[in-house]
């Protein structure tokens, strides 16, 4: 079936172990492979600009990608944070720490930044999207039925915005919501139709 853009004869590679990553890069139509990325240490300079924090982790995952590419290939990486109260609020160690999180972001504004990285043979690009995200004050309640049913531990956060604590906490958003799930896909698809 023929791809959109000049996609056509690419063959395009998604490192990720996110099934929302890979859900959400089925929905653009284009023919893909999912690659389970090796270990990437997800360190990263403590005086660092947060909001460049994401490029620079979605670049160390491509860069740690160690089989060659060939001129047809086009690799795509990503890492998403959310940033509140300049607090990068990364994955949740454990049911205390989703606690500690979910309280946080209660009643606030929080920002989720994903980086990606595209890489080919000879091409690299790099690019972030930010979107806003507002919380109304969730109960103590509604905190611990959300862990205990959805156990959301492998998320930036401590939350999924396409489940239950996003239909019911989230007051609105300014920007992609895709881009909450993990990947800004009006712009990936952009970058990748260019690349």
């Amino acid at each position: 079936m023929k791809q959109a853009g000049n996609l056509q004869n690419k063959k395009i590679l998604l490192v990720s172990r996110s099934p929302r990553r890979e859900h959400l890069i089925n929905g653009l139509d284009i023919d893909y492979k999912v690659i389970y990325p090796s270990e990437t240490d997800e360190s990263f300079p403590h005086d660092m600009d947060p909001y460049k924090v994401p490029e620079f982790l979605a670049r160390k995952k491509a860069l740690n990608f160690n089989q060659k590419l060939d001129s047809n290939t086009i690799l795509i990486t990503a890492d998403t944070i959310v940033l509140c109260k300049d607090e990068i609020v990364n994955k949740p160690k454990d049911y205390p720490d989703a606690v500690r999180m979910l309280k946080k972001l209660s009643g606030n504004r929080h920002t989720v930044i994903t980086g990606v990285c595209l890489k080919s043979q000879k091409k690299e690009i790099i690019f972030s999207a930010t979107t806003d995200v507002y919380f109304s004050k969730l109960t103590d309640e509604e905190i611990e039925y959300y862990l205990e049913k959805y156990r959301p531990y492998d998320k930036a956060g401590a939350y999924g915005i396409q489940e239950w604590i996003g239909y019911i906490g989230i007051e609105k958003i300014e920007g992609s919501f895709f881009n909450v799930m993990g990947l800004p896909l009006h712009k990936l698809y952009s970058k990748l139709k260019h690349f």
